[in-house]
């Protein structure tokens, strides 16, 4: 996985990344954005566009972050590879990760 969203994105879903991403491997859940692991070219063109700064590479992912990669692999290990975000015409199901997160606004 190149590319990781985190915990910001969480309810937000601003979606710029989605127009930036050459490759269209960036997902729509209910709550949040994911990255395909490996759809994801390692481009780095969705990092720089988030504005609530939710996208790390994966390789400087910490902790916390890592819950979120995990949680996407989850995701499409169950999904598989649809080919891109546009041959889905409605959001994913969360992963029970996401569903259950509760995000700190401090």
């Amino acid at each position: 996985m190149a590319f990781v969203i985190g915990g910001s994105c969480v309810d937000v879903k601003d979606k710029s990344c989605i127009e930036e991403c050459p490759v269209d491997c960036i997902y729509e859940g209910g709550r949040m954005m994911y990255i395909h692991p490996t759809e994801c070219i390692d481009c780095a063109a969705c990092e720089p566009v988030c504005p609530v700064e939710a996208i790390v590479s994966a390789q400087q992912a910490t902790e916390p972050w890592r819950l979120f990669q995990a949680s996407a692999k989850a995701m499409f290990d169950e999904v598989g590879s649809p080919g891109g975000s546009s041959n889905i015409d409605h959001p994913l199901t969360d992963t029970d990760f996401v569903a259950g997160f509760e995000k700190d606004d401090d």
